[in-house]
């Protein structure tokens, strides 16, 4: 038991008795070793943060690209349709005519039908 006791493992760290100023610098970082670990890690971190935004921003330009790509589809679908609406291609949607077309036509055709025809003609000639 007293063989076991002396032959146990001691640490030297917490003895202050034998503690010179070699086994200090031996145990703690200096000034200068301190600066360069966290000139270090400032670095590291610094690299971690452009890395991490550089994904976010390419991840935010493509949700941005597919949400614009989606809003233009969107709009192009819905101006085609109001124009071919308008020209009466497509029929009317909850009986809304919005065909300008005949009415146009039947404007002109009306103010044509208004007009004399010895004012287009003046003595044989055109106006």
């Amino acid at each position: 038991m007293i063989n076991l006791i002396k032959e146990f493992p001691v640490t030297t760290v917490t003895n202050s008795r034998n503690s010179t100023e070699q086994k200090i610098k031996d145990i703690a970082y200096t000034k200068e070793q301190v600066d360069i670990l966290i000139a270090a890690a400032v670095q590291d971190a610094v690299d971690q943060a452009r890395e991490i935004d550089e994904a976010s921003m390419a991840k935010h330009n493509r949700d941005a690209t597919v949400i614009s790509m989606i809003l233009g589809f969107t709009t192009l679908a819905l101006f085609v349709d109001g124009l071919l609406r308008m020209l009466g291609i497509i029929p009317p949607f909850m009986h809304l005519d919005v065909n300008i077309l005949d009415k146009i036509e039947l404007d002109i055709i009306d103010k044509i039908k208004q007009v004399p025809i010895q004012k287009i003609f003046h003595k044989g000639k055109l106006f």
